[in-house]
C-alpha cells in the first residue's frame, strides 16, 4: 500500500508543479481563459481526451459494464457519433475564436440566450464536477481505508480547486497532457495483463451471462424497464437510446471542448487534434469497459458488488498483487484513474467559472475591469463553484444517474442551438431562447414529485432526455419559423 501512496503523492506533486510553472505565463484574461490561444495540436489531443474521459466513463461507464457487459458501450458510442461531426465543427469554432459558448450564443442570437446559456452550463457542469469528487473520494478511501469516502471527496475538492484556480486554461491543458499520456499507456498495458490474471477470455465468457457479450444484452434498444436485482431491490435499466443520446449531444455542444478549440494555435491545429481525439476515445472507452467486464467476472460478489462504480480501482488494488511488476502496474493504474478524475474535475470546474467571469462579471458588472482584477475574481469564482460542486456530490448516490442528468441538461438546452448557430441559417434569437429555456426547465423538474406524481409511472421513471430534447427542438424549429430571420450581420461570422 505504501507504493500506492507514493504514486498518488508523486501525481499530486507533478500536477501542482505544472500549475505553478504555468502561473508566470498568466498576464491577461485571454491567458487565463484560453491559454493565450497558443495550444498546439499535440497538447490539444490530450487535453480533449482527458476532459472527456473522467468519472462518467471510469465510474459510471464501468458500473454499467459491470452490470450489463459490453452493451455499456452504447454510452460511449454516443461520444463516438458526436466526434464524427465535431471534425467539421472544430475549424469553424476556432475561426470564431471567442472565450465561451455564451459568447457564441449572444453573437448569433441575443443577450437573453447568453444569460440562459450560462444558467444551463452552471447546472450541467457543476453536476459533472460533483461526481468527479465522488470518484476521487472512492479512490482515496480504497488506498487510505482510514479516510471515509466523504472525507475523500472533501480532500479531492480541495486539490482540484487549488489546481484550477492557479493558472487557468494553460494549467488545465498542460496537466491534461501529463495525465493523458499516463492514463493511455497504463490502461492499454493493464487490459491484457488483467485478462491473463483472470484466467483468459474463455473463463470470462464461462462465468458471465451470455447477455454481457451481445449487442444490446439486457439493455433494450429503445425502451427502459425495471429489473429485479439479486437482493430483491428494483432497478430501472435505461435503454440504449437513453444512454446514447445524452452522451452524443453533450459531446456535440460541450463548452469545455469549444474552449479548447478557442485555445488552439490555428484552425489546422484544431482539426488535427480532433483526429487524435477520435482515435484515443475509441481505444480508451473500449478498454475501460473491457476492464470492468473482466473485473465483474472475478468479483461477482463481495464489497465491490455493492459499489460497482469502484470496479476499476478495486481491481487494480486486489488483482495486481504478488510480483513487484504487477504491484507497480496496479499502483500506476490507480494513479492513472485518480489523475483522470482530477483532470476532468479541473476542466468542468474551470469551464463554468469562465462563464461567470466573461459572461456575467465582465459583460454586465465591471466591463472596464483591469486584467489584475479579473484574475483575482476568476480565482474566487473557482473556489465558490468548487464548494457548490462538493455540496452536490455529498447528496449523490449514483454516478451513472448524476452523469445522465448533467448530460441531459446540456444536451437538451444547448446542443440544438449551438449546432443551429453553425448549420441552420433560419434559426432565430426567439427560437434559441425558448429552446434553451424548455430544455433546461424540463430536465431540472422532470424527477421532482410535483411533476412525476402527475405522470404515468412508465413515463415518470424514464430519463428526461427524450421529453426535454423533443420540447427543445420543437421550440427551436417552430418559434424560429414563426419569427423574422436573423440579419446577415448575425449570420456572417458563422457561415463564411
Amino acid at each position: 500500500m505504501n507504493l500506492y501512496i507514493i504514486v498518488l503523492g508523486l501525481i499530486v506533486l507533478a500536477l501542482l508543479g505544472v500549475s505553478v510553472a504555468r502561473l508566470g505565463k498568466v498576464k491577461t484574461k485571454a491567458d487565463y481563459l484560453v491559454a493565450g490561444r497558443s495550444l498546439p495540436a499535440f497538447v490539444l489531443v490530450f487535453t480533449l481526451l482527458s476532459s472527456w474521459i473522467g468519472s462518467g466513463s471510469l465510474l459510471g461507464g464501468a458500473e454499467n459494464a459491470y452490470k450489463h457487459g459490453f452493451a455499456a458501450l452504447w454510452q460511449s458510442a454516443g461520444g463516438w457519433a458526436g466526434l464524427a461531426l465535431i471534425y467539421f465543427i472544430a475549424p469553424r469554432a476556432r475561426k470564431f475564436a471567442q472565450f465561451t459558448i455564451p459568447d457564441l450564443l449572444e453573437a448569433r442570437y441575443n443577450q437573453t440566450a447568453r444569460v440562459l446559456g450560462v444558467i444551463a452550463i452552471l447546472f450541467a457542469y457543476t453536476a459533472i464536477t460533483s461526481y468527479q469528487f465522488i470518484g476521487g473520494g472512492d479512490i482515496l478511501h480504497l488506498v487510505f481505508p482510514s479516510i471515509s469516502a466523504v472525507e475523500g471527496q472533501c480532500i479531492l475538492a480541495g486539490f482540484v480547486t487549488l489546481f484550477t484556480m492557479i493558472a487557468g486554461m494553460g494549467s488545465v491543458a498542460y496537466m491534461d497532457l501529463f495525465i493523458g499520456l499516463l492514463a493511455t499507456i497504463t490502461l492499454i498495458v493493464a487490459l491484457p495483463v488483467f485478462l491473463h490474471l483472470a484466467g483468459g477470455w474463455g473463463y470470462v465468457r464461462a462465468v458471465l451471462p451470455a447477455t454481457h457479450f451481445q449487442l444490446f444484452g439486457d439493455i433494450r434498444p429503445f425502451d427502459h424497464y425495471t429489473m429485479t436485482m439479486p437482493d430483491g431491490s428494483k432497478q430501472v435499466v435505461q435503454s440504449a437510446l437513453e444512454i446514447f443520446l445524452p452522451t452524443c449531444l453533450l459531446m456535440l455542444g460541450n463548452q469545455s471542448m469549444y474552449q479548447k478549440f478557442f485555445s488552439a494555435k490555428s484552425e489546422k491545429d484544431a482539426t488535427r487534434a480532433t483526429i487524435g481525439w477520435v482515435i484515443g476515445t475509441l481505444i480508451l472507452e473500449t478498454v475501460i469497459v473491457a476492464l470492468a467486464v473482466v473485473g465483474s467476472a472475478l468479483y461477482r460478489t463481495g464489497e465491490v458488488s455493492q459499489r460497482p462504480r469502484e470496479i476499476l480501482a478495486y481491481t487494480a488494488i486486489h488483482a495486481f498483487v504478488g510480483s513487484k511488476p504487477l504491484v507497480i502496474l496496479g499502483a500506476l493504474l490507480v494513479g492513472a484513474i485518480f489523475a483522470k478524475v482530477v483532470s476532468t474535475a479541473n476542466n468542468y470546474l474551470f469551464s463554468p467559472a469562465t462563464n461567470l467571469i466573461n459572461d456575467v462579471y465582465v459583460r454586465y458588472v465591471r466591463p472596464s475591469a483591469p486584467n489584475a482584477e479579473i484574475l483575482i475574481v476568476s480565482r474566487l469564482v473557482v473556489v465558490a463553484l468548487g464548494a457548490w460542486s462538493l455540496w452536490q456530490s455529498l447528496g449523490t448516490t449514483s454516478v451513472l444517474k448524476q452523469s445522465l442528468y448533467a448530460y441531459t441538461v446540456y444536451a437538451a438546452a444547448l446542443t440544438p442551438v449551438i449546432l443551429a448557430a453553425f448549420f441552420w441559417r433560419r434559426a432565430t434569437a426567439a427560437g434559441a431562447v425558448t429552446s434553451i429555456a424548455a430544455g433546461t426547465i424540463i430536465t431540472i423538474i422532470w424527477d421532482k414529485p410535483f411533476v412525476s406524481q402527475h405522470l404515468p409511472a412508465s413515463v415518470a421513471e424514464r430519463d428526461a432526455i427524450l421529453p426535454a430534447l423533443i420540447a427543445s427542438l420543437i421550440c427551436l424549429f417552430l418559434v424560429s419559423l414563426l419569427t423574422p430571420r436573423s440579419t446577415e450581420a448575425k449570420l456572417r461570422p458563422f457561415t463564411e
